[in-house]
């Protein structure tokens, strides 16, 4: 995380962070929904919900910079607090709008509704993982939804994922996080990319090992 404490990270409309289990992605996204004023475990600036605080402390020693005249609307969604923050929103129902009964869907539905329910307009966007929740074409779904965020032109994506699909989101800055802080890679030459081609070219590579 020094990297950023030391450099800084300039974040252009949409940027992707991959990497392993641990490497620091999430701690980085959930940092930058923090210093937005965004809650940690998911929601709009306005939601005050948790239920545990386990956040770093990264976000205290973050300031984030904005262009003059922009929107301070923004969403926090990270698959494995879903259930708190569709409860909280059962308790806390909109006032603009009916309700979704997002209890009532499966995990990956209530996601993509979710998305599409909240993510309008100007806003600042961040997602830790949403592959977790979602199929294939749930992920396509959901890059449907981003890049035309994107192209508005209007928004700004932050996304962290091991997914190869959500890590194509046209126009997005990639950056790999691991050992060495933070470098920015094309697509095609991720670990994440290159590692899923070798498996799906021949799974029985890797298959006789384990």
């Amino acid at each position: 995380m020094t990297t950023i404490l030391d450099h800084g990270l300039d974040l252009g409309p949409a940027t992707v962070l991959v990497g392993d289990n641990g490497s620091g992605k999430s701690t980085i996204i959930e940092a930058i929904a923090l210093a937005y004023g965004l809650s940690p475990e998911g929601g709009s600036t306005g939601a005050q919900h948790r239920t545990r605080s386990t956040e770093s402390v990264l976000a205290d020693h973050l300031q984030l910079v904005r262009n003059a005249g922009t929107t301070r609307r923004g969403y926090f969604l990270r698959a494995e607090t879903m259930h708190g923050l569709f409860t909280y929103l059962e308790a806390n129902p909109s006032m603009s709008g009916p309700d979704v009964p997002f209890h009532e869907m499966s995990h990956g539905e209530s996601f993509l509704e979710l998305v599409v329910d909240r993510f309008r307009g100007s806003g600042l966007w961040v997602l830790d993982e949403p592959e977790s929740a979602l199929s294939f074409s749930g992920c396509l779904a959901l890059l449907g939804v981003l890049k035309e965020l994107v192209v508005s032109g209007k928004s700004q994506v932050i996304l962290s994922t091991h997914s190869p699909l959500l890590a194509a989101l046209p126009g997005a800055q990639i950056y790999e996080v691991g050992s060495w802080g933070l470098r920015l890679q094309r697509w095609e030459d991720l670990d994440l990319v290159t590692s899923w081609q070798a498996f799906l070219s021949s799974p029985e590579r890797y298959l006789r090992h384990l």
